[in-house]
């Protein structure tokens, strides 16, 4: 069979090949909501990308969810739902600027048993490490993985990344748990910061804007000089 692809099936594709689990609303939210019935239009688009073999689908939830042909997950496993919640974090950034260098269930030691975060992308400028943690666990487990983002900033292997900047000084990313717990974790280190939504990373940030543009500027060494702008 000859059949030939737009370039928005081709986008759709690559998009659900990246974030491994997509819902059907999420694609019409962010391929679709141009047109005059997008629900409509993404429903025929995914039938025929699906019927062609090019993606995989599960009807385990309402709307489906659409995962790659060569998924690794069961169409019925919980990490379906782990994949949709770094989607939603992906999609609450979008509303304030495209990320850049998305990476999904980033592995930046390159090896077993080093920091393993959710997400890696650069949003408003910044470069940002994401642990999505859906489920509550004790402040030692917390610690623990922060400790190992300390391990990695004093190997100074992340100044290598292929991200960082050529024509500046290096960057640490920050740390950013999406939880609606709080956990007394710390570092003196890197900087951490705990949020429920990026919604509220936003209004944190909008509302210390004015306070840094006011303040005498300020650079941390052991973070490379980061500073966070979100405004």
């Amino acid at each position: 069979m000859s059949f030939r692809l737009s370039q928005r099936d081709k986008d759709i594709i690559g998009f659900i090949n990246q974030f491994r689990a997509v819902d059907r609303d999420s694609l019409v939210e962010l391929f679709f909501k141009q047109l005059k019935l997008p629900v409509n239009a993404c429903n025929s688009v995914m039938v025929r990308l699906y019927r062609l073999g090019l993606i995989e689908r599960t009807q385990q939830y309402s709307p489906p969810v659409y995962l790659p042909v060569d998924a690794k997950i069961k169409k019925n496993s919980q990490k379906i739902l782990h994949f949709l919640s770094i989607l939603e974090i992906y999609k609450q950034m979008c509303t304030y600027g495209m990320p850049k260098q998305v990476i999904i269930e980033d592995k930046p030691t390159g090896r077993k048993g080093g920091i393993e975060p959710d997400l890696f992308c650069i949003f408003k400028g910044s470069p940002f490490w994401f642990e999505i943690q859906r489920n509550q666990y004790s402040e030692q487990k917390m610690q623990e993985k922060i400790h190992l983002y300390e391990e990695f900033f004093f190997s100074d292997e992340w100044k290598a990344l292929h991200w960082q900047p050529e024509d500046r000084a290096t960057i640490f990313p920050s740390v950013i748990l999406i939880t609606p717990v709080r956990y007394a974790v710390s570092s003196e280190h890197i900087r951490i910061i705990q949020v429920a939504s990026i919604h509220e990373l936003m209004e944190k940030y909008k509302g210390s804007g004015k306070q840094q543009k006011d303040a005498k500027p300020r650079t941390r060494a052991s973070s490379g000089g980061i500073k966070i702008n979100l405004t």
